[in-house]
């Protein structure tokens, strides 16, 4: 089977020849496995093949004007969402990390006039080439939307989850604003790809370890109305629709399932309920799954006995009657050992197979 093949066939819930295989990875650990494969700084495509990898991600880029500047001298970079970070480093590497936070105490005035990418500042035109370059590969069009943390990195964390609460104007009319904008690039980035995209991936953060970040009524009265366009516009252009959500999230399952989602990506197996064979217990041949390979376990910790040991145990649970893609939870980490990752992409493809 063409990489495609094999993984619409295993998003439709079905078997395939193997289970499909993708990687997202810091920059360090990213690098290492170039240089172990002997490939140049950024031949991410060389990497991606190396790996096995049956995923290709695609997007319009922003080409319109500055719209925030930085700020040097504190050394924080400042996105054109006007989204501050600041480079934290750490023994094994070094992060972004989101600071300032400029519209924790906006009003709806300040919110409404705070600048944003417009969508005619997209190139979607530039994704058709994109996807003729990989048409054996499923491609993936990543719109996250991400209500909790898109709106965290200008509000706060805190303030975000008391805005849901108390159905706060000014942020609910930022989640608004930004997910306007999102769905309007992502239907125009479709129409560009003239049918040619594969997975609608959406994204939003909906538990803790042991428990949900936000009760089922607000989720039912502010992340379904919002999330439900985006998926209706995937499913319009034919495509596949997941979501990734973190921590314990099984909770919101059954209503993916009737609002027409395909899968659900990360799958945290230490978070409450997330573990392998819960899901596919509970939602097996209802949603396929994505993930469920920890960065927070033997890759980072073990040794490649212990990384070999767990993906075959994850794989024997979830294969069976089809419905499994092989991924990490999130990106893997600075702290995960070149060898470890090597060894969890070669049990994939060895112990992977129908």
């Amino acid at each position: 089977m063409t990489p495609r093949e094999r993984v619409l066939r295993t998003l439709a819930r079905g078997t395939a020849d193997r289970v499909p295989v993708n990687y997202d990875a810091n920059p360090g650990i990213d690098a290492r496995l170039k240089q172990h494969f002997g490939l140049q700084p950024g031949d991410h495509e060389g990497l991606l093949r190396a790996l096995g990898v049956d995923f290709r991600r695609i997007g319009a880029s922003y080409v319109g004007p500055r719209l925030h500047a930085d700020i040097p001298e504190r050394g924080v970079s400042v996105s054109d969402w006007g989204i501050h970070t600041r480079w934290i480093e750490h023994e094994t590497g070094g992060y972004w990390d989101f600071c300032d936070f400029p519209l924790s105490e906006a009003t709806v005035d300040q919110v409404a006039a705070w600048p944003m990418p417009s969508p005619d500042d997209y190139d979607c035109q530039s994704v058709a080439p994109l996807c003729q370059a990989h048409e054996d590969y499923a491609i993936c069009l990543m719109c996250y939307g991400d209500l909790i943390n898109g709106n965290g990195m200008l509000r706060g964390m805190e303030q975000t989850l008391v805005d849901l609460l108390t159905d706060e104007p000014a942020g609910l009319l930022l989640a608004d604003r930004r997910f306007a904008i999102q769905t309007e690039v992502a239907r125009r980035t479709f129409a560009a790809a003239n049918g040619r995209i594969d997975v609608l991936w959406l994204g939003e953060d909906l538990g803790t370890q042991d428990r949900p970040m936000i009760s089922m009524d607000i989720f039912r009265r502010h992340f379904r109305p919002r999330y439900q366009p985006l998926v209706d516009l995937g499913r319009q252009h034919g495509a596949r629709v997941m979501i990734h959500t973190c921590g314990s999230s099984s909770w919101a399952y059954e209503e993916f399932i009737d609002m027409g989602i395909d899968a659900v990506d990360t799958l945290q197996p230490e978070a409450r309920d997330m573990s392998p064979a819960h899901l596919k217990r509970t939602f097996g041949g209802r949603l396929a799954f994505h993930g469920c390979i920890s960065t927070a376990g033997p890759v980072a910790f073990g040794t490649v006995a212990d990384v070999t040991a767990a993906c075959r145990a994850t794989l024997d649970t979830m294969m069976p009657g089809g419905g499994y893609c092989f991924a990490p939870t999130h990106q893997l980490q600075d702290n995960s050992p070149t060898q470890n990752v090597v060894a969890m992409y070669e049990a994939a493809h060895r112990y992977g197979r129908y």
